[in-house]
């Protein structure tokens, strides 16, 4: 786990090891968080003077569980996080839905400006006519109960969740286990001591 102190981007690049041509397209995106949340709430503000480790490291830890190839959905991805950073980091193809119209043009112009492997889906996780996924990820939108409302017919046999939670997990999952039978793994956070990380797989409702 990194200190929890302020994260720059040269520090990003260390830690994460990536290369100087991922680091200068998430510079990129950096930029246009910054210059778009002027006008838009993309992300708390709070975190805009960290966004390296509260935004793009949080998100880039997930990068060792994707795999290539595999279909994957950001659930209710917002400023891109963490869709848009595995994305461009892995260079592999996400479909990042959500509702809000600006966060889609943000995320179109993101898209446009890093060359991202990115599909944006503008509308309710819930409309999604595909499944499949072998990797459903989300961040900060939920209840683990109601994410596994909305990932499950989406997901595919072999497919795993990727849900990142923070203090109130073991609330969270205890309420989840109520309606549904799982099979978990938790991983702590590298970016924040109070977040984990849920690897879920063959998620089913208790009937």
């Amino acid at each position: 786990m990194v200190s929890a102190t302020t994260l720059s981007a040269t520090e990003f690049g260390r830690v994460a090891g990536v290369s100087r041509e991922t680091l200068a397209r998430l510079e990129a995106y950096e930029d246009l968080l910054q210059h778009w949340q002027q006008r838009i709430n993309l992300v708390s503000r709070t975190t805009l003077t960290d966004v390296w480790r509260r935004h793009f490291l949080d998100s880039f830890q997930l990068s060792k569980m994707v795999l290539p190839g595999v279909p994957a959905l950001d659930m209710g991805s917002g400023a891109g996080f963490p869709g848009m950073v595995l994305a461009i980091a892995c260079d592999t193809p996400f479909i990042l839905a959500e509702s809000d119209s600006r966060k889609c043009s943000f995320l179109r112009e993101v898209r446009r400006v890093t060359n991202a492997p990115a599909e944006i889906y503008e509308g309710r996780v819930e409309a999604i006519d595909h499944a499949g996924f072998g990797l459903i990820v989300a961040r900060a939108l939920a209840p683990v109960s109601r994410l596994l409302d909305l990932a499950q017919p989406l997901l595919g046999g072999e497919g795993k969740c990727l849900f990142m939670k923070g203090e109130r997990v073991a609330e969270e999952l205890n309420l989840a286990r109520d309606n549904w039978t799982m099979d978990i793994v938790e991983y702590p956070s590298v970016a924040d001591p109070r977040g984990v990380i849920l690897e879920i797989r063959n998620p089913d409702r208790v009937i």
